[in-house]
Order: C-alpha cells, then structure tokens, then sequence
C-alpha cells in the first residue's frame, strides 16, 4: 500500500469510526429525525453540486423507483432508527453491533437469490460473529435497553439492503450519483416530517452539537465518500473493504476517550468476534457474479 493510499485508509476510517460519538452527542439536544434532517442536507448541498458537475445524475433519472427506495432503506429509515437507539445506548456498543452488517449482508444475499458460496472459513466466521452480537446484547447491554437494540437490527437490516439494491437495479450506475441523490430525497422528505413531528428546534442548539452535525454532514457523509472513491482507485475494490474492520475500533476508542464510555472485557470480546467472524464470512464466499458499485455500497454501509 502506498503512502498515500494509507493516508485515505487512515482519514476513511476516523471519518466513519467518529459518526456514532457525534450522534451521540447530537442527540442530547436535537430529535432523531431533525439529525438526520441536518445531517443529510450538509451532504447533499456538497455532494449533488458535484455529482451533477460530473453528469452522474441523469443517467439515474430511468431508475428514480429504484433511487428513492435504496434511499428509504439505506438512509432515511436506518439514521432515524441510529439516533433513536443511541438517545439509549453506548456509542461504542452501538458500532459494535453495526459490525455485524456483513453477517446479515450474506442472509439478504440467500434471500435475493445471490447465495455466496461459503466454504468452512466463512461458516466459521458466521459462528463467531453470532457468538459475538450475543455476547453483546446478552452481557454488555442491560434489559431496558434492548429496544434499543432491536433498532439497531433495524439499521443492520437496511444496511445489508442496500448493496443488494445497488447490485442489481442500480449495477453500474455512478456511486456519487446515486448518493448525491439519495442524500437530496432524503432531506427533502424530512422537512414535512420533522415539521409534523419534533418541529424545528426551539432554540439555536448550543456549539458542541452544532459542529457535530456539521461534522456529521461534511466530514462523515460528503467527504467520507469522497475518500472511498479515491480508495477504491489506489488500491482496488476488494482491500478497500478492509475498513469495514477498522471503523468498530476508532468508534469504541472515541467513546472511551471523549464520552467517558466503559470499555470492558464484553465489550472487548464481542468487538474481536464480530469484527473476525465479519472478516472470516467477507473472505469466505464471493457472490457469483462480483460487482464493484456493490462493493463500495458494503463498505459504505459501514457509516453510521
């Protein structure tokens, strides 16, 4: 790996392992929804602009059916569902448990026809990293909060839609396009939604969760995917998706660090059996008929 490829490695992974402290730290002050308002319309004004620039939003207006529900289930219904959980939860155990997208990727893969052909490795990598959700949610979180949990299977769930989506409706589509836009929809929808519900906030809220949600939207969104598609470049699609791994550790060490979050010996356990049994089942089976743009929606789902 090149220095410069280890930079984007290094900056990618800080960009999606700091999401889930920043909404932690958002939603002390502002709803779900309205996070996810702000957060997808810092993105979209920095995205679309440049995704329209490069001509890769006409070609997606014959799939817009397929673009508004890759946005409903990639976006729109998982943040809601990320805030929701995190108003209860750790941010660290909550990207611990979002680790486990790639165990639920190889389901929807059965489901949608795309069964992988799993050798013993990769059942092995299964075994370890339904050994760890549990541990998670048996050990580490207490009873009140496994409603909590349960959204977060939610956002699992949608996360390991998307690239099915992606790889057959959306295959070979451009990337930025697609979430320039979806981003865009998903902004548009919840001003009705958050003017219906929460309303918009009362008072300016204070500094630490506004640069937060700035943080979210141009840091952790925007440039975040500017720097996979620079990624997949330098080192190709398959290594790119090693960040997936890297994410859960900088999540957990920004909690300890900023957030005074326990960092105990469950937690420890459940992060190497549900990051190792995410690696193990990646590099265990292959789809049959491997798509790039499928790819990067599975690394990208790795963003809170």
């Amino acid at each position: 790996m090149t220095r410069r490829a280890a930079v984007l490695f290094l900056s990618l992974g800080v960009a999606w392992g700091i999401p889930y402290l920043l909404i932690k730290v958002a939603v002390d002050e502002l709803s779900p929804a309205q996070l996810v308002l702000w957060r997808t319309a810092v993105a979209a004004l920095i995205l679309l602009p440049i995704a329209l620039a490069k001509g890769a939003v006409r070609p997606l207006l014959p799939y817009w059916r397929w673009i508004l529900v890759f946005a409903i289930v990639e976006i729109a219904i998982p943040w809601v569902f990320l805030g929701s959980a995190e108003t209860e939860l750790p941010s660290s155990t909550t990207a611990l448990l979002i680790a486990a997208v790639p165990l639920a990727g190889v389901v929807i893969a059965a489901v949608t026809g795309r069964a992988e052909r799993l050798t013993g490795v990769a059942w092995l990598g299964m075994a370890l990293g339904i050994v760890g959700v549990a541990a998670l949610v048996g050990l580490d979180v207490g009873g009140s909060d496994l409603g909590a949990v349960a959204k977060v299977g939610v956002v699992v769930v949608g996360y390991a839609v998307g690239p099915a989506i992606l790889a057959r409706p959306l295959a070979g589509l451009p990337g930025i396009g697609i979430m320039a836009t979806a981003l865009t929809i998903t902004a548009v929808t919840y001003v009705p939604v958050v003017l219906l519900t929460d309303g918009m906030p009362e008072s300016v809220p204070s500094a630490r969760v506004t640069w937060s949600v700035i943080a979210l939207g141009v840091v952790c969104t925007a440039a975040a995917f500017m720097l996979l598609f620079a990624l997949v470049n330098a080192v190709g699609p398959v290594r790119a998706t090693t960040i997936t791994y890297l994410n859960p550790a900088v999540a957990v060490l920004a909690g300890a660090l900023v957030l005074d979050e326990p960092v105990t010996v469950v937690t420890v356990v459940g992060f190497a059996l549900v990051v190792t049994g995410s690696y193990l089942v990646n590099r265990g089976g292959r789809p049959k008929e491997p798509v790039e743009l499928e790819m990067v929606d599975e690394t990208a789902s790795s963003c809170a």
